[in-house]
């Protein structure tokens, strides 16, 4: 049955969602057939809605969101879960981790809060009114906005990202990731630790990809490339590989590319599983779609862009509504506790700003 629900990417936007599916239990056909937009939480489910319509635009030619006004969450109502005691805190205990050898890398995050009540006569905030200020002020690579209604038991998505950073792209038998990691403010240069963390997930991407790879096609065209984003400046380095016969859009595809990769490597650590253990440990609530999968598969034409899930909002009906943020920091020995708190300030803030109280006809 086609029903309602929306979504859009660079380049891309699709609309009336005809089934969502288990990715877990059912990743093997987006391999298939159809067009999918795809979210997998970091903590939790990732699902795949099969959309009917699907229209790309060249993305210099992107139409604006026919939408209203922007009224955002009041600035001084944002809250964290880890204030900044229990963020240097966790730091410390992290740093005893890699001193005991435990682990070599760990994504610490916290996540923002508001209270954001639904427009007037709407079940929702307006999406395309905040995808529109974060375009113009903060335009981002893999920029998604996705609004799709609760389809049986699985509930509704609301989620507006100005993500800079690719977790898979894939073209016919290349997949290709660009893991982030190491970021500076404007005019600053990068610390030893910045490009020891960047070196240490690449090379974290480079093993995951060659799981499903053919052999020796694993190559690394860019390494700590710094590029520049709306007030900051990223650490960017590029995996390539070309996938096995196995796993060349076959029904084995995503299911490998999937265990073998998620969650993103740049937004958990090294080696993966202990780090996934310290954040279980040190992350007082759910990352949710933050840090995890955010975009599209079309099958038909054999190709993919899924971003990693930073610098992204998500709205929930809880408690009257509640729009949610997500920002950390990547700890290795070298960190300075207070300077990776600062970090996580400066991702956070101007991103904060213009999803904050903001009026505006866009």
């Amino acid at each position: 049955m086609l029903t309602t629900g929306s979504a859009r990417f660079r380049g891309v936007r699709a609309s009336g969602v005809v089934e969502a599916i288990d990715v877990s239990r059912e990743g093997h056909r987006l391999a298939e057939s159809g067009f999918w937009v795809v979210v997998c939480e970091f903590d939790g489910p990732a699902r795949a809605w099969r959309m009917a319509d699907v229209e790309r635009v060249p993305a210099v030619k992107e139409p604006r969101e026919n939408s209203g006004g922007w009224i955002g969450p009041n600035p001084a109502d944002w809250v964290t879960s880890l204030d900044h005691d229990a963020y240097v805190a966790g730091v410390e205990r992290i740093r005893g981790d890699i001193r005991e050898g435990d682990v070599y890398q760990v994504n610490l995050c916290r996540i923002l809060t508001a209270p954001l009540a639904a427009d007037d006569g709407e079940i929702s905030p307006d999406a395309g009114a905040l995808s529109e200020i974060l375009a113009h002020g903060n335009p981002a690579r893999y920029a998604s906005r996705i609004v799709i209604p609760r389809i049986d038991v699985v509930p509704p998505l609301w989620i507006v990202s100005a993500s800079p950073e690719l977790y898979l792209a894939i073209d016919g038998s290349t997949v290709r990731s660009s893991p982030i990691k190491g970021t500076a403010a404007p005019g600053m240069a990068m610390l030893e630790k910045d490009v020891a963390e960047n070196i240490m997930i690449t090379d974290l991407v480079r093993n995951d990809l060659s799981h499903v790879a053919t052999p020796g096609s694993v190559a690394v065209p860019e390494l700590l490339g710094e590029h520049q984003h709306p007030g900051l400046t990223h650490l960017q380095s590029t995996v390539e590989a070309t996938l096995d016969a196995t796993h060349d859009w076959t029904p084995e595809m995503w299911p490998a590319l999937m265990g073998g990769t998620f969650p993103p490597g740049s937004v958990s650590g090294a080696p993966k599983s202990s780090a996934l253990d310290v954040i279980s440990r040190e992350e007082r609530v759910p990352r949710g779609p933050y840090c995890g999968a955010i975009g599209w598969v079309d099958a038909d034409r054999k190709r993919a862009e899924l971003a990693v899930g930073i610098r992204t909002f998500w709205w929930t009906a809880e408690d009257g509504g509640r729009l949610h943020f997500g920002t950390g920091s990547g700890i290795t020995w070298g960190s300075d506790a207070e300077g990776e708190w600062e970090e996580t300030e400066l991702k956070a803030r101007r991103l904060i700003g213009l999803a904050s109280e903001q009026t505006m006809d866009v």
